[in-house]
């Protein structure tokens, strides 16, 4: 148990956000002060995002415009920005946007829960159109077993230590849109959902491949 809880600490860098019920009340303009980050993860210890930039409350539904995309992006930049990041609108095709999360948030582990817990979840309450919202990913490494190899060297100490090991199965689906990459994870770690997501998401943030999918034999 003692390795485990050491594995679990020594891979893990994962964070969750919450984002508050959604109000329905009329457009104001409201001090950030008065608001809380829909990234906060706190829970009511009253560290909430301050500025002295007033933010204008956007009243929905909304139609699916990129100037109401980019509108609505302002009302939640300001606490981006407070962490080191922004975020900008890379494309809109049909229901889909695609955001490119910029500077600390860009390669922050928890992109993607920053993605589809905070501004997924803030642009479909205003705007009902949207069905997804997707991370746009810059151009990473091709995805080859060498490479693989590279961020499971990373991890394989830390294994060794619980009496574990992890081998490459198979790909599958190189070039389509979902790709995978199918891995053997032998040990106690074996069954640590912690450990298999940490692994996951070192993969998706070495290889930057949108739709990229990690599955365990």
């Amino acid at each position: 148990m003692k390795t485990s809880i050491l594995l679990i600490a020594s891979l893990s860098t994962t964070f969750a956000f919450t984002l508050p019920p959604a109000r329905t009340s009329r457009s104001a303009t409201l001090s950030l002060k008065d608001i809380i980050s829909p990234f906060d993860n706190s829970e009511g210890n009253g560290d909430v995002a301050t500025a002295s930039e007033p933010v204008e409350k956007l009243e929905g539904p909304l139609d699916l415009t990129w100037e109401n995309v980019d509108a609505v992006l302002d009302e939640m930049r300001p606490f981006l920005i407070q962490d080191g990041g922004n975020v900008k609108i890379e494309d809109i095709d049909g229901p889909v946007v695609k955001l490119q999360l910029e500077g600390a948030c860009g390669t922050c582990p928890s992109s993607t829960q920053t993605m589809k817990m905070g501004l997924e979840r803030g642009l479909r309450e205003k705007i009902p159109e949207i069905q997804e919202v997707i991370q746009a990913m810059p151009e990473g490494p091709p995805l080859e077993e060498e490479q693989i190899n590279v961020v499971l060297d990373g991890v394989r100490p830390f294994l060794d230590v619980a009496g574990g090991s992890i081998e490459i199965d198979r790909l599958e689906n190189v070039g389509g849109l979902q790709p995978t990459i199918w891995l053997n994870m032998q040990g106690s770690s074996a069954s640590l959902n912690s450990v298999k997501l940490e692994i996951a998401q070192r993969l998706q943030r070495h290889f930057m491949m949108a739709g990229l999918h990690v599955e365990w034999v």
